[in-house]
């Protein structure tokens, strides 16, 4: 399955070790190829604000799993790294967030895809956009008209 993007966000722990360390353990999954991946940006938090800002990216893979077993697979990786969850929206080692799976639509109690916060946040839209310029995002639309419609709001490119 191509056109597979996975969102990835730290802030804590050394959140840019963190990230490089989730491409990582994502690339090195049986059956997964990583294809691309952005660059790294920094964001305030988007949940409560007495927490450290956080480093976010966006990869993309090549992969014959099926979507639920590879949301399996990036939630052991997350566990892996320490991911402990505290309180929503809050602080953490490190965030997988399974936000594309080619043109499919999957709507359960366990995922959703396409991930329904792609296009109103700017720390998955313009990573998002860096590596895939002309996606269209199934539901959603083109990801260039998306932009126009979500600021940066304090996102900048780290590397």
């Amino acid at each position: 399955m191509k056109g597979v993007f996975i969102g990835l966000g730290s802030n804590l722990a050394d959140p840019i070790t963190q990230i490089k360390l989730a491409i990582k353990a994502v690339d090195s999954l049986d059956d997964v190829l990583l294809i691309t991946q952005s660059s790294l940006y920094a964001s305030p938090p988007m949940g409560p604000q007495d927490q450290p800002d956080y480093i976010n990216a966006v990869i993309e893979i090549d992969t014959c799993l099926f979507a639920h077993t590879l949301l399996d697979k990036l939630q052991e990786i997350e566990l892996e790294q320490g991911r402990v969850r505290h309180r929503h929206w809050g602080e953490r080692t490190i965030d997988l967030d399974l936000l594309l799976y080619g043109e499919n639509q999957l709507d359960d109690e366990r995922l959703h895809v396409p991930h329904p916060g792609i296009a109103m946040r700017s720390f998955v839209l313009h990573p998002l956009a860096e590596i895939a310029s002309d996606l269209t995002i199934p539901t959603m639309g083109n990801i260039q008209q998306l932009l126009v419609d979500c600021p940066l709001d304090g996102l900048q490119r780290i590397d």
